[in-house]
């Protein structure tokens, strides 16, 4: 109903949603606890829904217990939406939170997170995509933002600067450093390196949590079908992990025809499209390196590697790197670098219920520039 005339819309996998409030696929009820709400019509058709969430994990770290809540829809009618966040808050209240985040997902970052409010275009695999008219619902009520996330468009027809390229060079045959692409049959490996780097590089995030290897495997699993080792790079400097590079190809190309369902049919069909080429574009899920190694030029030495990869894949005609915080200002200037052109815009708002500490404002604390001078060696 409120996607009926939108072009643009891909509509995520039922299974999907289902995991993520499946206490027995989700391992974030391992720490947490999450409802779901419908809201109905006078005549008893759906007009609303929304999930509520708390992760213990991260509730706890902020200046009052914080709580989530996301996937929400809503005709356009701000009554409803207004019903449906009250659901919210009353259900986080009653467990002692003090304000929600949203909208965000009962899991990692990097899907279903904030609310588009500019790029309107058809969403890459795991973006948030929603109505125009959400962000007056949410700013209405009393939602402020607590931190906005750009993802930009890298078109991967045109050259790179020729300086970014002298640098990628220099970088990716220095003595010591070696770049390797992810290998399934290595993949417990490669796992263990990534939350070393994640682990290492992540720790100045605000409110920041160790990545726990299951998570992990869980992610990679989903992602199995449709992933490609050749786009997924990680950094080594004398065999110590530093960096890594994880990028999938846009699944929502081919199940944007599936209509939430993954059925036979649809699973034939999922080969097929696979087959023919048609996921033209892929998106940039996550880069790090670890501080110690930060400002040496290591993102440049992997895009280097990662170009030859690339080229041999003709097909692929974009790169979306998404998203990118406005507290991560050393992210957003590697973007700029590689001559990125601004894609989407999503907002991550927070709600906080006592309306005189909603007065102050909160904003997410910002990763310092220069991280590298923070660690010991």
């Amino acid at each position: 109903m409120i996607y009926k005339n939108d072009d643009n819309y891909v509509r995520p996998l039922d299974v999907m949603i289902e995991e993520i409030f499946d206490p027995a696929s989700n391992d974030f009820f391992a720490h947490g606890d999450a409802v779901r709400f419908l809201l109905l019509s006078d005549d008893d058709k759906v007009i609303g829904r929304t999930g509520v969430f708390i992760n213990e994990k991260k509730a706890y770290g902020y200046k009052q217990p914080t709580g989530g809540m996301g996937f929400f829809e809503c005709v356009n009618d701000k009554a409803a939406a207004f019903m449906l966040f009250d659901a919210a808050r009353d259900w986080l209240s009653e467990r002692g939170m003090e304000a929600m985040d949203g909208p965000i997902n009962f899991g990692e970052n990097d899907t279903f997170w904030g609310l588009l409010v500019d790029g309107f275009t058809s969403p890459a695999f795991g973006v948030q995509y929603n109505p125009p008219y959400y962000k007056d619902f949410f700013e209405e009520y009393g939602f402020a933002s607590y931190f906005e996330q750009v993802t930009n468009h890298l078109d991967l027809q045109k050259p790179f600067p020729e300086r970014f390229w002298k640098i990628a060079g220099w970088v990716g045959r220095k003595p010591g450093y070696e770049f390797k692409h992810f290998q399934w049959d290595k993949s417990e490996e490669f796992i263990k390196d990534f939350i070393e780097i994640y682990n290492d590089a992540w720790q100045f995030h605000e409110n920041f949590t160790p990545m726990k290897a299951e998570t992990l495997r869980n992610s990679l699993k989903e992602a199995k079908d449709f992933m490609d080792e050749e786009l997924i790079w990680f950094a080594y400097h004398e065999g110590t992990p530093i960096g890594f590079f994880v990028q999938f190809p846009d699944v929502n190309q081919i199940i944007k025809h599936f209509h939430g369902k993954m059925n036979v049919w649809n699973k034939l069909k999922f080969v097929y499209l696979k087959w023919r080429k048609v996921m033209t574009r892929t998106r940039v899920v996550i880069m790090g390196i670890r501080p110690r190694w930060q400002r040496n030029g290591i993102e440049s030495g992997i895009f280097w590697h990662l170009r030859n990869a690339v080229s041999k894949k003709p097909w692929l005609r974009e790169m979306e790197l998404s998203w990118v915080g406005d507290f991560n200002p050393k992210m957003r200037a590697l973007h700029e670098s590689v001559g990125a052109d601004f894609g989407k815009k999503h907002i991550t708002y927070r709600f906080i219920f006592d309306e005189e500490k909603r007065k102050e404002g909160q904003h997410a604390a910002s990763i310092p520039n220069d991280t590298k001078g923070k660690v010991k060696s």
